[in-house]
């Protein structure tokens, strides 16, 4: 008895017509916004100078797909909200991502092994073993992981990217300092409870600059976030400092980074710090006076009164020396709330309140930065065994955000969607349907006609257009 593969899809009629569906559409592809990626890496070339921090082991005669294509392939699917390796064994076969990625021969069609054929790109295997890539000095050991990223180049290139970003030299920088939780769900290598998020996790360090990503270094979960990072945040500190003497630099963070040894390296010339100050009995004994005033404004049922006072502290222990002191004393519907900050910014620049309110609390900007590279571009995908590869997954990650920044400032400037995040831009600009046509002279794209965005299609393609190309 002849078994036949059904593969016409049977759905509700209307009215007299049968509504049927098949997989039979030929070339099409729903991220037709990636046209404007590919447009844009084309000129700023970040992932190309990304593929250059990669060592490639493999013997030349075997490589079908070269270190950059497969860096394009795996950050491209990541901005398109592919977020799992597995999803390569299907994307290879997609023509539009192919294209995007360099390809001659989107179609695949000359692809040396006939059970490849048809396929242009990487499967899942391949980006595996790029993500457990071995190590530079030792890279006969493994016959097959024979791709290795060099991670001080990468983070070098972040900063590199930052000061091509930049118009003229900044009379000041501020950097914004965070360690977030990174669940874990197996045996990962490094994996430790943490008593505050009450989960096993990673907490990986990040340091932005406005909107600029400059590090995003992986941290276990059994030390101090601050402590653990402060090689990192010097190496940052210091690199800036030689790529900008003149410029001021101003470190900001919460309470987690109020630390001696940090608090230290900003007392240096033309450095500054503002970070939060865990409350205890001494602190708020000094508020006091504050908070008695915010009790007699306060009215029930009413808007939350603040009070601002400053005073010079100095812990019994830890600090070697009094420090600036701000504090708020907030009374709320809730109750009470307290709240501090040390710095070394002067108080004939900022008073109390401006400093607490339009500086310090600036820094909740960085919270969804984070937020939108961990969600919307899968920062928080770290599921390998071991701490390295997850290490160059956050990079991915993180190369995938900077892209989205550079479209953002290039392509979307003056449009609705200039400060939109990257989950609203890859709804709506970039998961569209196309259909793709090959022929000997061309390669035509056809997006719907009753697409909403018109306009700014023209318009970001010619924003787009206006960027330098970087050799």
């Amino acid at each position: 008895m002849t078994e036949c593969k059904r593969e016409r899809l049977d759905f509700q009629a209307s009215e007299k017509r049968r509504v049927e569906a098949a997989f039979d559409g030929g070339h099409l592809s729903s991220d037709g916004g990636l046209l404007f990626v590919r447009e844009l890496e084309n000129r700023v070339k970040i992932l190309k100078r990304f593929a250059g921090c990669f060592y490639d082991h493999r013997d030349p005669g075997y490589v079908e797909h070269p270190v950059e294509d497969l860096v394009k392939q795996r950050v491209f699917a990541l901005a398109c909200g592919y977020e799992d390796v597995n999803d390569h064994d299907h994307l290879n076969s997609d023509v539009l991502l192919a294209l995007a990625c360099g390809k001659a021969d989107p179609e695949g069609r000359s692809r040396i092994r006939a059970r490849d054929r048809g396929k242009a790109l990487a499967g899942k295997s391949t980006m595996c073993r790029m993500e457990l890539g071995g190590t530079k000095k030792e890279p006969h050991k493994d016959k097959y992981k024979k791709i290795v990223l060099d991670f001080e180049k990468a983070e070098k290139l972040l900063l590199d990217i930052f000061e091509e970003s930049l118009k003229d030299v900044p009379d000041e920088l501020v950097l914004d300092l965070d360690a977030t939780d990174d669940p874990l769900h197996g045996n990962q290598e490094g994996a430790f409870f943490n008593g505050y998020y009450k989960a096993y996790c990673y907490l990986p360090l990040y340091i932005f600059c406005g909107d600029h990503l400059l590090l995003a270094r992986l941290q276990t979960s059994d030390v101090d976030p601050a402590k653990a990072g402060m090689t990192a945040i010097r190496k940052t500190v210091r690199e800036l400092r030689r790529r900008f003497p003149k410029t001021r630099l101003i470190l900001r963070g919460d309470g987690g980074f109020c630390r001696e040894e940090l608090m230290d390296l900003c007392e240096s010339p033309m450095m500054d710090f503002v970070f939060g100050l865990p409350k205890n009995k001494r602190l708020e004994k000094l508020l006091e006076s504050a908070m008695s005033e915010s009790r007699e404004k306060f009215q029930p049922d009413g808007e939350a009164v603040r009070t601002f006072s400053e005073f010079s502290y100095k812990p019994l222990e830890t600090w070697e020396h009094p420090r600036r002191v701000i504090g708020k004393a907030e009374i709320n519907d809730k109750g009470e709330n307290p709240r501090f900050v040390v710095t070394t910014m002067k108080p004939e620049k900022w008073e109390p309140k401006e400093l607490y309110e339009d500086f310090y609390c600036a820094r909740g900007d960085m919270e969804n930065r984070i937020k939108e590279q961990q969600l919307g571009l899968f920062g928080d995908r770290l599921s390998t065994s071991w701490i390295k590869s997850n290490q160059l997954r956050l990079f991915f990650s993180s190369f995938a955000h900077t892209l989205f920044r550079a479209l953002r400032e290039d392509g979307l400037k003056g449009t609705r969607m200039e400060k939109a995040q990257c989950w609203t831009m890859r709804t709506q600009l970039m998961k569209i349907a196309v259909r793709i046509t090959l022929s000997v002279r061309r390669i035509k794209i056809s997006f719907p006609t009753p697409y909403p965005y018109k306009e700014m299609f023209h318009q970001v393609l010619r924003q787009i257009r206006q960027v330098p190309i970087r050799c």
